[in-house]
């Protein structure tokens, strides 16, 4: 038998002694009848449903240092590179739900754009469906922050030994970095027992915006609140995750990018004729732009052919009355047929001029 496992009867003892101590001085206040004041406020159910299924919700982890586990010798030498551990989105197709579905695992730590950032991203800087460019500004962010971490930590080691003046060459570069968030966090972060901590409490803050990197989702082309929570088996265990599926709300109150419309159109017909026929009742443009030009010039050409041909068979000698003309009061028949069949003539080769520039 163990030291500890002597121990345990006593510590048992001490417990039970401690419990009924505090409840023979609670039996004064009327315990247990009296519950005392309530510790919160009374919330709505809903409410109070709502924060239990957010605190269910499992955790999005990462872990730093990273997984040793180098791919090339200067990951072998010097360490593994940080890396984001985002999380993954899952694309799937269904005749139902359309080409353009994805999921994502639910977690209680996941962070989203606003929904009006995520708008201005994909209808003024057109990133709607290839996000590789945030994904690499994110990556660029992260390992930047990671580095400059890096040298903050040795700012702070730098100033642990005495014997170096951080102000000369080469360390006042160092110090020229760092320095500044002194400036800034030494009036707000007090000292403990003399010692400075302004640079652990950056360092705290660096990581916690790194950290929040890979928590943070991109959900182009739809909008982060359109996504739908529901339950799905994966790995045979049943996990709560949000769903993006059918038509983007973007691609209706917008028009859908024409680059999207042109990869249909000329490599993804069977994506055209779906989204005209699940789609076809919203007005909605699914055609690439430059072949809606030409059936709209077709479709015009077709019309103003037609009304050429009218004027072109039309002849207004035709269209005077034989009355008028027999009419020896009207004015000298003559003269009056003269003057008509030369405005019949120059009528239809202005006709002639000016419509056969639409052909």
């Amino acid at each position: 038998m163990s030291l500890d496992e002597k121990f345990i009867p006593v510590r048992t003892a001490f417990y039970e002694m401690v419990g009924n101590f505090f409840k023979k001085i609670a039996g004064f206040f009327g315990y247990p009848t009296n519950t005392g004041m309530p510790t919160i406020s009374d919330f709505p159910s809903e409410v109070y449903a709502r924060s239990r299924f957010l605190d269910n919700l499992p955790t999005h982890r990462t872990y730093w240092p990273p997984m040793q586990r180098p791919e090339t010798w200067f990951e072998m030498v010097f360490g593994p590179t940080p890396k984001v551990e985002a999380v993954p989105r899952y694309i799937y197709e269904s005749k139902e739900e359309g080409f353009y579905n994805f999921y994502i695992e639910n977690y209680k730590n996941i962070y989203f754009l606003p929904d009006w950032l995520s708008e201005f991203i994909q209808v003024r800087l057109h990133i709607c469906l290839d996000i590789t460019v945030l994904e690499t500004i994110r990556e660029v962010l992260f390992v930047g922050l990671m580095v400059y971490s890096q040298v903050v930590i040795l700012r702070i080691a730098l100033s642990w030994y005495i014997y170096i003046n951080p102000y000369t060459f080469p360390w006042c570069y160092l110090a020229a970095a760092v320095d500044w968030t002194e400036d800034v966090l030494q009036g707000i972060v007090p000292a403990i027992l003399g010692v400075n901590i302004t640079g652990s409490v950056f360092l705290g803050i660096l990581g916690v915006i790194a950290d929040s990197l890979n928590h943070l989702v991109f959900t182009m082309p739809f909008l982060p609140s359109e996504g739908e929570e529901t339950k799905l088996l994966i790995n045979e265990q049943m996990r709560d995750v949000l769903v993006f599926h059918y038509l983007p709300i973007l691609w209706y109150r917008y028009s859908i990018p024409n680059d999207i419309r042109d990869f249909w159109y000329k490599e993804r017909p069977d994506i055209l004729n779906y989204m005209q026929k699940a789609y076809g009742d919203l007005n909605i443009q699914f055609l690439p732009d430059k072949i809606v030009e030409e059936l709209n010039q077709q479709k015009f050409g077709v019309g103003l052919s037609s009304i050429h041909n009218s004027f072109k068979n039309s002849n207004l000698h035709d269209s005077i009355s034989t009355q008028l003309l027999s009419n020896d009061h009207f004015l000298e028949r003559d003269v009056f047929e003269n003057n008509l069949n030369f405005f019949n003539e120059h009528f239809h080769n202005f006709l002639t001029t000016h419509l056969e520039k639409f052909f």
